[in-house]
């Protein structure tokens, strides 16, 4: 069999444009959804990121802040840079792009970032919120795989889930949103024993790892979903996810690509929860 691709880009397009609608109708009450994304140095990849979020919010019509910090700020001034901008009735959604220089400890930046313009979903308040159950803004990598698998049409419920990778960023929260549409979860990591015997078992296989072709065609099961997570840059210069594509493909029945997959979804992700944001500030949710 060859596996049907999940394609990131439609979907992600998809939302986007719905998200338009929505930010639009809104604005028509006096409320212009608004996106405060602060960067701290000269980090080449964080620039990237901070110019696609600054493109995804220009499409759907959201208005974009980037506030650019020298790499010498001290915590203290980018917490004050951050309580600004939580006082900030206009903006509606704050991240702070990670990671940030050394000397600044990025817990103490995320734990004072406002729940309520969390649109990272990275403050624990929000992690709380979604380890309970509780309607919150939920990280936008995992929220991506989730409806990344439901646009395959596959049934979540019932289903055995493996997650490789217990980040707290995606791994953890992956599992929590699969255990939440009723999926049997396993968390592996770097302690796991027979991995591969699990994975081979999973009819729902998220792989984030970041290492480039972790994830071998005989981890795969027949007829599995493959959410590919990783995104690694190759001796090549290319980009390659944590899971070996072709042979994956040649068993999964639903496969994400690396690059076209989940880091566009991850963006559109982004732009439904600062929508989110502005309508419950608005109290229009």
């Amino acid at each position: 069999m060859s596996a049907q691709l999940i394609s990131g880009k439609i979907l992600a397009a998809q939302m986007k444009e719905s998200v338009a609608k929505d930010v639009a109708a809104l604005k028509e009450k006096g409320v212009h959804a608004r996106l405060a994304v602060i960067i701290v140095g000269d980090n080449p990849a964080s620039k990237v990121y901070v110019a696609g979020k600054a493109k995804d919010c220009e499409e759907c019509g959201i208005l974009s802040d980037v506030i650019r910090m020298p790499e010498d700020t001290t915590e203290e001034q980018l917490l004050a840079k951050v309580h600004e901008c939580n006082e900030n009735d206009e903006i509606h959604g704050l991240l702070v792009q990670l990671p940030l220089p050394k000397h600044i400890r990025e817990k103490n930046i995320i734990d004072a970032i406002s729940p309520a313009k969390d649109v990272d979903g990275f403050t624990p308040v929000n992690v709380g919120k979604l380890v309970i159950g509780e309607d919150c803004f939920m990280p936008c990598t995992p929220a991506g795989c989730i409806e990344m698998l439901k646009s395959t049409g596959m049934e979540i419920s019932g289903k055995n889930a493996v997650v490789i990778g217990r980040s707290n960023i995606v791994g953890k929260p992956a599992a929590l949103m699969l255990l939440a549409n009723n999926a049997t979860v396993t968390i592996c990591h770097s302690k796991t024993q027979n991995l591969k015997q699990l994975c081979a078992q999973a009819d729902i296989l998220v792989a984030a790892i970041g290492k480039a072709g972790f994830v071998t065609g005989d981890m795969v099961k027949e007829g599995a979903a493959v959410i590919d997570v990783g995104i690694n840059r190759g001796d090549d210069g290319k980009l390659h996810g944590d899971v070996d594509f072709e042979a994956a493909s040649e068993k999964a029945a639903f496969i994400t690509p690396v690059p076209g997959g989940l880091g566009l979804m991850t963006r559109a992700m982004l732009m439904k929860n600062t929508l989110k944001a502005a309508q419950t500030y608005s109290g229009d949710s």
